[in-house]
């Protein structure tokens, strides 16, 4: 099933983490309209590329896709031989199952990442936007502890690259959310959301994905602010499926709100 992002104009899609292709029943019998899934290796992923199809045609459900994790963040020679190649495995598997939003990790904040590393990443990610762009697929850089600052100049330079704005780690080394920034500084780059939860910190052992509202993250004031810049698009609960039966009610009274 092909949904394209155009046709999302008019309102905001649930879906969930497809870890397997059971579980795209699962999101599919709590009500869900798409499922995320990660390719972690590619060049393995046919195995279960024929289950996840048949998922796709017993639901309806259609399928966003989470690539793999970049490995040494400051290593060019690695993302250059070995990641930039995985990903171009991963756009045309995305085009053998319809799928028209990739999520990636590509690290970008200064505090931790080399400048010569950045300024290779940004050409980077040129060049695997106009691969994604020439297939249908819009690409968007998740945020990981970066703020809205950290990515103007990413923005800047590569027109083509939208946001998947992770309301979880934007709660982390930071004292206010950072998806506040994101929301005011750059709007009309977001595509695409991840929900989860957390208490906040300064480590990824602290990033939980807990179920909405069991952590400390103030989601009322988030949604009003997506609200107010009338996001439409797709939202993914990172949560295995029993996580996201247990806060799905009040993560649709978040989306349906309209204070």
């Amino acid at each position: 099933m092909t949904v394209l992002l155009s046709d999302l104009s008019r309102r905001i899609h649930l879906g969930g983490t497809a870890r397997s292709p059971d579980d795209v029943i699962s999101l599919y019998k709590l009500g869900l309209q798409f499922g995320e899934i990660t390719i972690a290796e590619p060049a393995n992923f046919h195995l279960l590329q024929n289950e996840y199809r048949a998922r796709s045609g017993e639901t309806g459900l259609y399928y966003l896709c989470h690539g793999p994790r970049e490995g040494d963040p400051n290593d060019i020679h690695s993302l250059e031989t070995i990641y930039f190649p995985k990903l171009l495995r991963v756009l045309s598997i995305m085009s053998e199952l319809e799928m028209r939003l990739l999520t990636l990790h590509l690290w970008l904040d200064p505090r931790f990442v080399l400048q010569d590393t950045i300024d290779y990443k940004i050409g980077f990610l040129r060049r695997l936007t106009e691969r994604a762009c020439s297939g249908g697929i819009t690409v968007c850089l998740e945020n990981l502890s970066e703020n809205a600052d950290h990515l103007t100049e990413v923005f800047a330079a590569v027109p083509a690259l939208s946001l998947t704005l992770d309301l979880g780690h934007a709660e982390l080394l930071s004292k206010e959310n950072t998806s506040f920034g994101f929301l005011e500084k750059c709007p009309d780059r977001i595509k695409h959301i991840h929900l989860h939860d957390n208490h906040g910190g300064t480590s990824p052992d602290d990033d939980l994905h807990l179920p909405v509202g069991e952590g400390k993250i103030d989601f009322q004031k988030i949604f009003q602010r997506l609200h107010a810049v009338h996001y439409k698009g797709t939202m993914t609960l990172e949560l295995r499926p029993d996580q996201i039966k247990s806060c799905l009610g009040y993560v649709k009274r978040l989306v349906n709100s309209t204070v």
